[in-house]
């Protein structure tokens, strides 16, 4: 591919969320209201996705093994 077509396509994919979105409506002053929210929502969600979910996965990792047999001794079955 070359930059022009992926730029064409681009460009078609951002139409393509005007009309959905119906913000080709809007006017200027609304639109980066609109896509201001929008920018600020989706890098909230990203950056809680990479915040936690590293955590909840190796919280339901541990579990699953210790249900499946690998179990690690814990600190109160050593001390007795």
């Amino acid at each position: 591919m070359d930059i022009k077509s992926i730029k064409n396509y681009l460009y078609w994919l951002f139409c393509q969320f005007e009309l959905i979105t119906c913000s080709y409506l809007m006017e200027p002053w609304e639109k980066l209201l609109f896509y201001t929210f929008n920018l600020t929502m989706l890098a909230t969600v990203f950056y809680t996705a990479y915040t936690f979910i590293p955590a909840h996965v190796s919280t339901a990792f541990q579990l699953f093994l210790n249900f499946f047999g690998d179990q690690h001794e814990n600190t109160v079955s050593v001390v007795k």
